[in-house]
């Protein structure tokens, strides 16, 4: 297989070559972001692209016994993986919901960096604070102005409005949490509520072997989902009378309180995921 850089170029020269192949589907691991404008070149030329998790492909490599990693062994191994499992491709994105994905990573970049400013603002030199109170403020401005971006773009479509009206209407999800699941979980109310669980990432995993049992736990899935529902799920905790009600059963049976957590996240994954298939609102209140 040749070569070809990351650029413009290099992934015109990548979508010829691949269409000289004939009918094929394209099967990458995901790189934290970099795959993304070779996934729009080839979607843009209308081919079938699955993006699969690096952990399970290198899973794959154990149960075959290659242990090598080199570039060459990884793409055919990768390619082998494809035709194993026959992972589903990815929906194509227009060019409108790659942006607000764009959008809501980067707002999630900068609240990290903001909250480590923050942080740092309390041991930092006195010679540094109007340095740091300045940077925090730039930031805070750039959130606000991301959000603002992402409301638009979510108000410039009827069906993603109506979705995130819909997510929103939930007690403890807000306006960026129902965005980000607009924009990163385009499969809810179309999977089972197990599926949708495991493809978000908290859906506990059985460790049994004979009599012993072991602990369950949650693995994989897509982070950014995660991180907006663990803080939906603590404000749901207080104020959503379905969730606050399973919290404290959890909590009376002895769960601990993040494990607890995750357990009402996955609730209202499952609520949410009957919602959007039912296309119902919160008032229904579906269980």
């Amino acid at each position: 297989m040749p070569d070809f850089a990351n650029n413009k170029k290099g992934r015109m020269k990548l979508v010829k070559w691949v269409k000289g192949l004939g009918e094929v589907k394209v099967v990458m691991e995901a790189t934290g972001g970099y795959e993304q404008p070779v996934v729009q070149a080839l979607w843009a030329a209308g081919m079938a692209v699955s993006v699969v998790n690096p952990m399970r492909v290198r899973e794959f490599a154990k149960s075959q016994g290659i242990l090598a990693k080199t570039d060459k062994i990884d793409a055919c191994l990768i390619a082998h993986f494809g035709q194993i499992s026959q992972p589903a491709s990815a929906p194509p994105q227009t060019e409108a919901e790659a942006y607000l994905s764009a959008c809501v990573e980067r707002r999630r970049q900068l609240v990290i960096m903001l909250t480590t400013e923050k942080n740092r603002l309390s041991t930092c030199p006195e010679s540094m604070r109007v340095d740091i109170k300045d940077h925090i403020a730039f930031m805070e401005t750039r959130i606000q102005a991301l959000e603002e971006e992402m409301h638009l773009l979510i108000q410039q479509d009827a069906q993603k409005q109506a979705r995130a009206a819909q997510i929103d209407s939930m007690p403890g999800i807000g306006p960026v949490t129902a965005t980000t699941m607009v924009a990163d979980l385009p499969e809810l109310g179309k999977l089972t509520r197990q599926e949708i669980a495991a493809l978000v990432g908290v859906a506990p995993f059985n460790k049994d072997s004979g009599k012993k049992r072991g602990k369950r736990k949650t693995k994989g899935g897509r982070a950014s989902l995660r991180r907006v529902l663990f803080m939906a799920a603590l404000s749901a905790s207080k104020c959503n009378p379905v969730i606050r009600a399973f919290y404290q059963s959890l909590l009376n049976r002895g769960k601990e309180k993040k494990v607890a957590l995750v357990a009402c996240m996955r609730k209202m994954l499952g609520i949410l995921n009957a919602m959007a298939r039912k296309e119902e609102t919160w008032h229904i209140l579906p269980t």
